[in-house]
């Protein structure tokens, strides 16, 4: 039978031992989460990042997709053959030591065909109608349109007859609900004028197209 001498011994050393085994260190690792080590934010949420400007680019592209100025994609049932278009005027600009206002337009134009579509763009990476039909005449001609095609519209001779056009017209259609008119090109003659179409990029295109025959609400002569 266990003396009560041997029975204190034992609680004394349980005691003794217990403390001594469960230093600080050991009392966190038991009882706290241990502390992560700092790690750089994830792509997702580092604003800084390459990454992450990639995403803001991304998102812009789809809100530019929804603020276009068509609400329908344009369908060319009347397409023009824009070689065949560019063929008709190479020999005009070797020729020709001093080119007509007419031809400096149309060079101008051509060299912007199948530029791509941007909503918003400015430049020969992406464009819009109203910023491509200020960039040819203020470069070609010197003459300064305002930004957007509603604006254009309220500027110039008012044309409503479709067989009163001349080259170098401003005609706009009526392609959005968000703002009128949506849409601008400029005429070339024989029922075709040039813009930046959302379907194709800068292009040619017929007024006989149902799309844009039906869309159609007028011209401006600003020259």
């Amino acid at each position: 039978m266990l003396t009560k001498d041997f029975i204190l011994l034992v609680i004394v050393y349980s005691i003794f031992f217990s403390f001594f085994a469960c230093s600080p260190t050991t009392q966190s690792e038991r009882y706290k989460k241990p502390k992560e080590p700092e790690t750089e934010p994830s792509s997702s949420v580092r604003f800084t990042s390459k990454n992450d400007t990639k995403k803001d680019t991304s998102v812009y592209s789809a809100v530019s997709d929804e603020l276009t100025e068509f609400d329908e994609l344009p369908v060319e049932d009347y397409p023009v053959d824009t070689k065949d278009f560019i063929g008709k005027y190479e020999k005009i600009e070797s020729l020709s030591s001093a080119l007509t206002t007419r031809e400096k337009i149309l060079f101008e134009i051509i060299s912007y065909l199948n530029t791509p579509y941007k909503y918003g763009g400015v430049d020969r990476n992406g464009i819009d109608c109203s910023a491509f039909t200020h960039h040819v005449l203020n470069t070609s001609i010197g003459v300064e349109l305002p930004r957007t095609a509603s604006e254009q519209f309220n500027i110039g001779d008012k044309i409503f007859n479709k067989n009163e056009l001349q080259f170098g017209d401003l005609v706009f259609f009526n392609t959005t609900r968000r703002s009128y008119p949506g849409h601008v090109g400029i005429y070339l003659g024989e029922n075709l004028f040039a813009h930046a179409s959302r379907s194709l990029g800068v292009t040619v295109s017929s007024l006989n197209s149902t799309y844009y025959n039906k869309r159609f609400v007028g011209a401006r002569r600003i020259q």
